[in-house]
Formats: structure tokens, sequence, C-alpha cells
């Protein structure tokens, strides 16, 4: 067992690791175990009753969070010619077709998201092997391959994030920074746990969320009681 820093043994030191806390004393708690000196993450990982392997249980899905993730977003547009300009005006960070292509075979993922339109997609299918392990590779369901351009880049640049279930039954996401407002991070939680609850698979049997664990970047997790946020 790896051995537990001061920081880390002062932290676990505010509360009961083996009580769940509503959402808003959950939140107190990790604004108040913060030691790192950076605006750490604070994410969610919620433990569900589904069966990954079954394609009929598996839960993905897209939301906005109402005041986004704190976090700057990297945005490559792969399109045509004709969309350049109105992805550029919507805010993308990198704008281009051919030339990023290379790049990307050549190994560069210096980005966060990639949106595409239809047209375009098989000259990225041969991608995958470097998108795809890194969660980059457009997908309709996510709304990063589209006609649309403009949206897409504007959703994603104000909190729009994809989440999928792993292996494990856990949905892994983050829902803002520690300097957010109390209010703000109870928002994007709710927000995002709502929209889950939503994409219950009709298979899926027994309870739902069995867990539900917040933590930020350098803090121990603590445990949410799932009625706080499903009521």
């Amino acid at each position: 067992m790896a051995k537990l820093t001061k920081n880390q043994k002062t932290a676990l030191g505010e509360f009961d690791n083996k009580v769940a806390y509503n959402l808003h004393e959950a939140i107190d708690i990790i604004k108040k175990i913060k030691y790192a000196n950076f605006d750490e993450s604070v994410d969610l990982d919620i433990r569900l009753g589904v069966d990954p392997r079954k394609a009929n249980q598996m839960v993905r899905g897209v939301v906005t969070l109402p005041h986004g993730t704190g976090k700057t977003v990297r945005v490559l547009v792969l399109c045509t010619p004709d969309k350049e300009d109105e992805a550029k005006a919507a805010g993308a960070d990198y704008v281009g077709l051919d030339e990023y292509i290379e790049k990307i075979k050549g190994g560069w993922t210096d980005i966060d998201v990639v949106i595409t339109m239809p047209s375009v997609m098989p000259k990225i299918g041969p991608l995958g092997k470097v998108l795809g392990p890194r969660g980059l590779m457009p997908n309709p369901k996510a709304g990063t391959v589209t006609m649309d351009i403009e949206k897409a880049v504007k959703d994603i640049k104000a909190g729009k994030i994809d989440f999928k279930v792993d292996k494990y039954g856990i949905v892994h996401s983050p829902i803002g920074k520690v300097s957010f407002e109390k209010n703000q991070l109870a928002d994007n939680a709710k927000e995002l746990i709502q929209t889950i609850i939503k994409l219950k698979p009709a298979s899926a049997k027994g309870t739902y969320m069995r867990s539900l664990y917040m933590s930020s970047t350098m803090s121990p997790s603590v445990k949410v009681d799932t009625k706080s946020v499903t009521l």
C-alpha cells in the first residue's frame, strides 16, 4: 500500500470516509480539503448497475453543464474549406483538414475535442488508432460529427461534455473546479446525474445508481448519498 503524504493524512482527518454525505456537504468537504497550489478539477465517479459488455446496457451521452467545466478546451475542426470561416468564428482553436490529418498520423494530439463533418469521416477513419485510445474520435452521438460546425464548437466551449460508462460500469466526469461556488458545482453535478438517470437502459435491473463519489485532482474521494441527488 502506498504511503500517505502529510497532506493526504490531513485531508482524511477532515471527514469520515465511511459516511455518505449529501451533495452540498460533500462539496464543502472537497473545498475544505484542497491543498494543491493550483485550481483543482472536481470530478464525479458514478457506479451504475449495468453490464457494459451488453450492447443494450451501454450508457453514453452528452451534457452541457450550466456553469461549464472551468477548463479551457482546445478544439480541432476537420472540415472542408467552405466551413473553415464558420469554425474559426465560432472559436475553434485549430481549423483545417489534410495538414492536421498528417499531423495526427505523426502522433500530434495536443487537443481536447475533434469536430468534423459526415463527408469528411472517411478520411478520419484511419486515425482511429491514434484518436480512439485518447477518447478523441469524432462521434455522431456525441455531436462531434455534424454539419452545424458553429453550434458544435460553441456547445463544447460552453461546457458540453461527452461521458461513457467504462468496462467496470463507472462513469467518470468533471463537474468544474474547486474555485467554483458551491451552488455552481451542485448545479453541474445535478445536471450530469439527471442526464445519466434519463439514459437508464430498459434492460438494467436492480439499483441503477449504486454509488457516487466526489473528488478533486489531489484529494481523497468523498462518498455522496445518491438520494441527495436523485430525489
